[in-house]
């Protein structure tokens, strides 16, 4: 979504030789106001795996998923003024949006956790993450938007390809890299409800509306959306110190906080970008699972790390300057 702002060193009276260092803080305030943010976003999202870990026996990864919507998309609703009266200001069409992200964030969990649980951790997370990104190139494509930039494609390819080594790399090492087409097809949906609702936020956003507000809204709706599943699932494990520890953070971190984060982000960077820029989660998960949990990396991981890091540096150097040229 291309940023109108006109920076002040665009000036008419600015010098040729002066230019670059006088575009140099505007560089630097885009990269705060848009990539910077998504980056943060995605350093909170990259603990989900670790904590979700610690859930107690009896939480089902879906009820965990549930359970972490259902409260952090009512903290998001509830704490917002403009979540709270924004439905009754917009237009018929800008409802019909605010539906179907609700039903895209109600359909991540839904469909993410069970492809955990069928395919692994390591094969859902690349396919739902690599695919978020596509998906949201082609929708936004595919209803108006610009069409994707040569910049954007190398990069989220490589970023794509560095997160597939990166997880997949102990599989890789040793041989055995297990395929379910259950799980495959789970996480691809997974990815397509991740671009879907970021893609809807985004518009929604750059329409004037509060990203509170759009997000608070769709957030809230998919925690009512989610809760009868929450029911189904079973949630006495909620009522232990660790259960109780666990979905706090998944509601209060990877959701009500990282969601405002991101909303914020939404103002300044496209959905196209700021799905392949959260391409970093799994790259924060991997060091804290080393960290943490005492994991080992295989020396292709940490390649694949190193082609992550540099596909994002790339976009995230790059975007701004895309953006004022109106690409």
């Amino acid at each position: 979504m291309p940023n109108r702002t006109t920076s002040s060193a665009s000036s008419s009276t600015t010098s040729p030789s002066a230019a670059p260092a006088s575009v140099r803080p505007a560089q630097r305030h885009d990269l705060l106001r848009g990539p910077v943010p998504v980056l943060v976003t995605a350093l909170i999202w990259g603990t989900t795996g670790t904590v979700a870990s610690f859930a107690p026996a009896g939480a089902t990864p879906v009820g965990v998923g549930a359970a972490g919507l259902v409260l952090g998309g009512l903290l998001l609703l509830l704490t917002s003024r403009a979540a709270r009266t924004l439905v009754f200001r917009c237009t018929g069409a800008e409802r019909r949006l605010l539906g179907l992200g609700a039903v895209a964030v109600a359909g991540y969990p839904l469909s993410f956790y069970p492809a955990l649980a069928s395919s692994g951790v390591a094969v859902a997370t690349v396919v739902a993450l690599g695919s978020a990104p596509v998906f949201t190139g082609l929708l936004a494509w595919l209803t108006g938007g610009a069409r994707p930039t040569a910049r954007w494609g190398t990069a989220t390819a490589a970023a794509v390809l560095g997160c597939a080594v990166l997880v997949l790399g102990p599989d890789l090492a040793s041989g055995a890299a297990p395929v379910h087409l259950l799980g495959v097809g789970l996480a691809a949906v997974s990815g397509l409800s991740y671009a879907g609702y970021s893609l809807v936020g985004g518009r929604l956003i750059t329409h004037g509306h509060a990203s509170d507000g759009v997000l608070g809204t769709m957030f809230g709706g998919a925690a009512l959306l989610v809760l009868p599943v929450l029911v189904v699932q079973g949630a006495g494990w909620l009522a232990t110190p660790r259960g109780a520890a666990v979905v706090l953070h998944l509601a209060v971190v990877t959701t009500f906080l990282a969601y405002r984060v991101f909303g914020y982000a939404l103002r300044r960077t496209s959905a196209q970008v700021a799905t392949t820029l959260t391409l970093a989660e799994p790259a924060v998960a991997a060091v804290l699972g080393v960290v943490v949990l005492g994991e080992r990396l295989p020396l292709v991981s940490w390649c694949g790390l190193a082609v992550l890091a540099l596909a994002l540096a790339f976009l995230v150097v790059q975007a701004p300057a895309a953006r004022r040229r109106g690409h």
